[in-house]
């Protein structure tokens, strides 16, 4: 937002005009300076004159000889204009003059006639690109003045970023107001008087949608001229970064700069049937924009109709049907206070960004709706001609009324530390136009233009920014140190665990296309839809992070890169309702890792490993040791892993994730081979707090080995035969693992070799006591089917 210094100071008197100062000013009041610029004339004597008489020129017929007077008496000029009169005031560069562009005015003879000096139009002084007819001043500033005093110039324009909580500092009158406070100045409010003629608008308005316009203003002008503005508030504008369009244009957009309120003009006789209604469109509904481009309607959008139907898009740009054009010669002036989400989703989704809806969106106070149609109204009445009506419409379907607030001065206090007392804190705060009460606590009544303050501490706030936080000494914190969570510091581990196995860290983004889905064979149905997505091939949240992590994999192996090895930690969604609230989608954290070609560094007596389901399964045992969890990895079918190469991931009997290979077609899709090693598990489950643990002392009692090796039928794991017989054996097993498989035993079934070791903490196990374990561990197999291989 561009605040010109000049027009600040219309409302309050600032003690200097150093923009160094000021700038330092503003950014203590928590306004980001972006920049300023000074401006400064492009000429040099330059004065206000008047046309005192207008005659032929003796030898030529497209210019004329005029007598001006610019404060120094009447002087003979030629001027090839003639879009100008006698009595004209004109701005009058004297001879020494020096004009933009390095142009020079002297006395010059013009087909044997003297001229003392130049007439200029606003192209040859740098104000606009009019090279038509010359700079016709309007009202009646004194002669002999110096041009660049009723442009106000020199001037500097501050360019501002103003925070979203603050809707009310998106105005040069709300900037005045906090500088004022800063200085403790008066601040003064524009000028809303003025004649108004007897009548009422013939237009009537009515809100169905009265969750979407909180209050409805508007005031009619009748028998105005649509022209050109006069020059200084179009300069003005200009310093603002406004282009100037006609006087009534530019009105709506001066007093939005001006007071923050955006306003719209209507042509009121092309308002069909003399009636406004807001509301939501119908589906299928279109309106032709101000910018002559068809939006096509949604019931999610705020309109304005008449009896002709869509009209304007409330708070966000009018509809050609009912503009203001040179035709105009009565206009209806609306003020309307818009609510914030239904404007910011509507501007968005049509891709009308504006001035006007960059306030809407932050908030505009509905209070503030009428004093801003009044002045828009008169100057108007002032600028275009005709007059105000002093009826108005004023639909408000229910009052804003101000917050009420207490304020203990403790807390002051205790926030900010001493040196605060009632009558400081008091002065402070009716500075920022509050009403405050005496006695502790302080009674506060915050203005309604002031919603970002809901609670005592932002009143405390306020009192640090205009006491001024460079003000504060320094103090050493008290209380708990700052630091990482546990959460933090478990998720740390796991990544530099990751990172010092190999692995290299991705980062990805959450939006895919369904077709990735696809490729993994995933359902789409509970994929999230993004309604406004950049790229229709990132139109949904994923529900899995290995395409985006494949997609990843793929790049690199694209660029050469034949061994990939990278994690990611991130969120995956669902469509199904969160259960923190049910308007959000499900979401949840997850580690993913994906790996293809070899894996490590290869050296004179090894080589890299290859990867397969078998290194998937030793990183996911890595990652367990790592994170101090006991998982077990059961076979299982997923849609596009290998149904003989992974497994489902559990912890604690509750399954947290999957690992093994993808499928070859899966991996052929993405373009990266056929073998590629995936894992995906909760985030959560890895780095939760783990139980406590109790710690036994190690035997120092010898161990005892044996094997057993089951037939089993075709459908039992390896996992179950192993499972079974290790809780068998009760608590002398102090450690079992496959180490064999042999497959030809005939009818489909196989063999599993499983080797235990026993060892009890407090004595020498006997041989009898061996056999007796060994015998419960077979009956135990021999419970699920199985059968000890070679026994009859």
């Amino acid at each position: 937002m561009k605040i010109p210094l000049r027009w600040l100071e219309e409302f309050v008197v600032l003690p200097t005009e150093d923009p160094a100062e000021i700038s330092d000013v503003l950014w203590m009041l928590g306004h980001e300076v972006e920049g300023w610029e000074v401006l400064g004339a492009g000429w040099t004597d330059v004065y206000v004159g008047k046309v005192l008489s207008i005659e032929a020129h003796p030898d030529a017929d497209k210019i004329r000889v005029c007598q001006v007077d610019s404060g120094r008496g009447p002087e003979q000029i030629i001027c090839g204009a003639w879009n100008f009169d006698e009595g004209a005031t004109v701005a009058v560069a004297r001879p020494g003059s020096a004009l933009p562009g390095d142009f020079s005015i002297s006395v010059r003879s013009i087909r044997g006639v003297e001229s003392n000096g130049m007439i200029c139009s606003e192209a040859e002084l740098g104000l606009g690109s009019d090279h038509d007819g010359i700079l016709v001043l309007d009202g009646s500033p004194q002669i002999g003045t110096p041009l660049a005093e009723i442009l106000e110039l020199p001037d500097v324009v501050f360019d501002l970023t103003i925070t979203p909580n603050r809707p009310d500092a998106m105005s040069v009158h709300g900037i005045a107001r906090d500088l004022a406070a800063h200085y403790d100045l008066d601040v003064s409010l524009p000028e809303t008087g003025g004649e108004t003629s007897n009548g009422k608008p013939r237009v009537t308005v009515t809100i169905e949608d009265t969750a979407g316009c909180r209050r409805f203003v508007a005031r009619e002008v009748v028998g105005v001229t649509i022209g050109k503005s006069p020059l200084w508030i179009r300069h003005r504008l200009q310093k603002a970064g406004i282009r100037s369009i006609s006087n009534v244009v530019d009105v709506t957009n001066y007093v939005m700069v001006e007071l923050g309120h955006p306003l719209h003009a209507f042509d009121a006789d092309s308002v069909s049937g003399g009636h406004l209604d807001v509301r939501r469109a119908r589906a299928g509904e279109t309106l032709v924009t101000l910018d002559d481009v068809e939006r096509r309607l949604t019931p999610d959008d705020l309109i304005i109709y008449d009896e002709d139907g869509p009209t304007s898009m409330s708070g966000t740009m009018g509809g050609l049907r009912s503009e203001v054009s040179e035709t105009t010669t009565n206009v209806l002036m609306e003020a309307a206070s818009w609510d914030p989400p239904t404007i910011m989703y509507m501007s968005r989704r049509h891709g009308l960004r504006s001035e006007a809806s960059t306030r809407f969106e932050r908030g505009v106070d509905p209070n503030l709706a009428d004093a801003a149609n009044r002045r828009a109204a008169l100057l108007v009445a002032d600028l275009a001609g005709g007059s105000v009506l002093d009826g108005v419409i004023d639909v408000l379907p229910e009052p804003v009324s101000p917050l009420k607030l207490e304020l203990p001065i403790s807390e002051v206090s205790r926030l900010l530390g001493p040196g605060f007392d009632a009558d400081y804190v008091g002065s402070i705060l009716a500075r920022l136009g509050m009403e405050v009460g005496s006695g502790d606590p302080i009674s506060v009544v915050v203005p309604t233009f002031r919603p970002d303050i809901a609670i005592p501490a932002d009143l405390v706030e306020e009192i640090a920014r205009i006491h001024g936080y460079d003000r504060f000494g320094s103090t050493v914190p008290v209380g708990k140190n700052g630091g990482l969570t546990g959460r933090q510091h478990r998720l740390q581990a796991l990544h530099r665990g990751l990172a010092g196995a190999g692995l290299n860290q991705a980062i990805t983004l959450s939006l895919v296309g369904k077709d990735v889905i696809e490729k993994m064979g995933l359902s789409t149905s509970n994929l999230v839809t993004v309604r406004n997505p950049l790229r229709e091939e990132e139109g949904y949240l994923r529900s899995s992070m290995v395409p985006s992590l494949l997609a990843s994999v793929a790049y690199n192996f694209s660029h050469g890169q034949e061994d990939v090895a990278l994690f990611e930690t991130g969120r995956v969604f669902e469509s199904t309702p969160s259960d923190l609230d049910s308007r959000l989608p499900g979401e949840e954290e997850r580690l993913c890792v994906a790996l293809i070609g070899s894996f490590g560094i290869g050296g004179l007596h090894h080589d890299p490993v290859p990867v397969d389901a078998h290194l998937g399964l030793a990183l996911m045992r890595h990652i367990a040791d790592l994170m101090g969890l006991d998982v077990r990895v059961v076979s299982s079918r997923r849609p596009g892993m290998h149904p003989g190469r992974s497994g489902d991931v559990t912890s604690g009997g509750k399954a947290i994730g999957y690992v093994g290979e993808l499928l070859p077609s899966v991996a052929r899709s993405f373009g990266i081979g056929d073998r590629v090693a995936v894992l995906e598990v909760s985030l959560d489950a890895l780095i939760e707090e783990p139980p406590t643990r109790l710690v036994t002392p190690p035997s120092n009692y010898p161990h005892s080995e044996f094997d057993l090796s089951f037939v089993i039928p075709p459908e039992m794991t390896a996992s179950e035969i192993f499972e079974a017989t290790r809780i068998a054996g009760g608590s002398l097993v102090e450690s079992a693992r496959v180490f064999d498989e042999f497959s030809r035993v005939g009818e489909g079934r196989r063999a599993i070799a499983i080797r235990y070791r026993l060892r009890s903490p407090d004595r020498t196990l006997t041989g009898e006591e061996v056999a007796e374990v060994r015998t419960v561990m077979i009956a135990a197999g021999e419970s699920l089917g199985a059968r000890l291989r070679g026994a009859e």
